[in-house]
């Protein structure tokens, strides 16, 4: 069995630093061999590519565009009347993704809008998500489906490049049973994120998860694909890097 292949999510880790193009110089310090990025848009696009192409670090990951954060948007692929701003985001997505040969786009689905009855809009929601996955599977060669879609819209899509992003911390709370959904899901896996529940911190820290366990399974299935590294660290980053270390060592 290969070892998994781990990357930083430089939104997450690193935050000592201000700068993304700052914190992946701190993840090739670290040790990882990868990055992925939730919110990269403010930075300048030339100073990933110049830190990207002087560590040797690949992007893994990007998500598109989240919408307007200060109002509480989380993505906008599901939400109505928003069509043209998710494709414009795509455009960026893309943009990006391109200057740093990132070849995964995580498509944000969003939430409902605030002052709407979910159950009145889930049906319109999920129509719009799954026309916003077929148009973006048709100009992408490589998508990973956002961790709040709802795994019927994969099945209802039929499109080969679209794939599930499992972000274990987000299925644990949503829908449990983590064993047999890797073991039923694994063909349509395409990322993997981890964080400890409740606190989402680092995958050793104190929680409902045992990482080991879940690594071994990931292992057994050998998932050749990376595991983001989503969480917020208890204290300074590095210093909460004890278990991927360790995984490292009993691992090379």
């Amino acid at each position: 069995m290969a070892p998994l292949k781990f990357c930083a999510n430089i939104s997450w880790l690193f935050t000592e630093l201000p700068d993304l193009s700052q914190r992946i110089y701190a993840a090739a310090s670290a040790g990882f061999q990868a990055v992925e990025a939730a919110w990269l848009y403010d930075t300048d696009l030339q100073e990933l590519q110049r830190a990207r192409e002087a560590t040797g670090v690949e992007v893994v990951l990007i998500n598109t565009p989240p919408g307007d954060v200060n109002a509480g948007e989380l993505g906008l692929g599901a939400v109505p009347g928003r069509e043209a701003e998710f494709r414009q985001g795509l455009d960026q997505a893309l943009k990006y993704a391109k200057a740093l040969n990132c070849r995964r786009i995580h498509l944000m689905a969003g939430r409902v809008p605030v002052g709407t009855n979910r159950m009145a809009v889930a049906k319109e929601m999920e129509a719009i998500f799954i026309q916003n996955l077929n148009y973006a599977a048709d100009i992408l060669s490589k998508v990973c489906l956002g961790r709040f879609s709802r795994l019927e819209s994969w099945e209802k899509l039929g499109k080969p490049n679209i794939k599930l992003q499992m972000d274990i911390f987000h299925w644990q709370i949503m829908d449990g049973n983590l064993t047999q959904n890797i073991h039923k899901y694994f063909p349509i896996i395409g990322h993997v994120q981890i964080a400890q529940v409740p606190g989402r911190n680092e995958p050793d820290s104190a929680g409902e998860l045992n990482y080991n366990f879940l690594f071994n399974t990931l292992e057994n299935h050998d998932y050749q694909g990376y595991i983001g590294c989503e969480y917020k660290p208890l204290g300074n980053t590095t210093d909460g890097l004890g278990w991927i270390k360790d995984y490292w060592t009993h691992n090379k």
